[in-house]
């Protein structure tokens, strides 16, 4: 565990995805830096950490990200930072053998969702004069994965979406930034057989995966003040095997 700690105190942020896994990590450093927590996913959380709220949420309806945005205001006041982990990776099948509406899906919830939580979000932080926001990507939208090519195409295109907001609001004070992990140890992974889970660390080489405790470290700094320089960046997560 981490010594490093930060002081979020009178800070809101939200979490897509926060209800599981990479999310609900993030969520929880969050509470545990003082920040007021708005979790936003398809579900409510199991364990909610203590003063925060649930919103449902489906990001690729940008009805419900509005009223998912008038809550979390109502309730802390606005919106300083916005960790987005929500996420449909959809069936993993050649290309030739997938359904054009579930690449559809795919694309509009990974990467189009982005688009319209940055477009309902991104007004609150100018008001304010601040903001980080901190997409998750993915190593497959560097290197494109096998038979994931809707999943690796919106991931490349969450890459490319941050890197063009960041140069919008480059001269704010609003650091967009992104994390491409590798393969990290989650409940998704227990529904994989596992010689393919063995592939996945065999790749790295660390010989093992990710912990969703080294992915919420690396959120809580990119959330920070000491994150000034550093926007439009996309922050390997990988245990050394992203190739570039």
């Amino acid at each position: 565990m981490s010594n490093v700690t930060y002081d979020f105190t009178g800070r809101t942020a939200v979490v897509t995805g926060g209800s599981a896994g990479i999310g609900a990590e993030i969520a929880r450093h969050y509470a545990r830096a003082g920040a007021n927590v708005a979790i936003w996913d398809l579900r409510a959380p199991d364990d909610t950490p203590e003063g925060a709220i649930f919103c449902e949420v489906d990001i690729s309806q940008p009805d419900q990200i509005a009223h998912a945005v008038s809550q979390t205001c109502t309730a802390f006041g606005g919106i300083d930072f916005l960790s987005h982990n929500a996420g449909f990776a959809g069936p993993t099948l050649p290309v030739t053998e997938n359904d054009p509406a579930i690449w559809a899906r795919v694309i509009d919830v990974n990467l189009t969702g982005t688009f319209h939580l940055a477009h309902a979000i991104v007004p609150i932080m100018q008001d304010r004069g601040f903001g980080r926001i901190i997409n998750m990507a993915s190593l497959a939208g560097k290197e494109g994965t096998p038979n994931a090519s809707a999943y690796s195409a919106a991931k490349a295109g969450v890459i490319g979406f941050t890197k063009s907001l960041a140069k919008e609001l480059a001269q704010t004070d609003i650091r967009v930034n992104c994390i491409a992990p590798a393969a990290v140890k989650t409940a998704i992974l227990d529904q994989m057989e596992p010689e393919f889970v063995q592939i996945m660390i065999d790749k790295s080489p660390m010989k093992r995966l990710g912990h969703t405790e080294e992915v919420a470290r690396m959120v809580m700094w990119l959330s920070s003040e000491d994150c000034t320089f550093n926007t439009g960046a996309v922050f390997d997560l990988s245990g050394g095997r992203a190739t570039y």
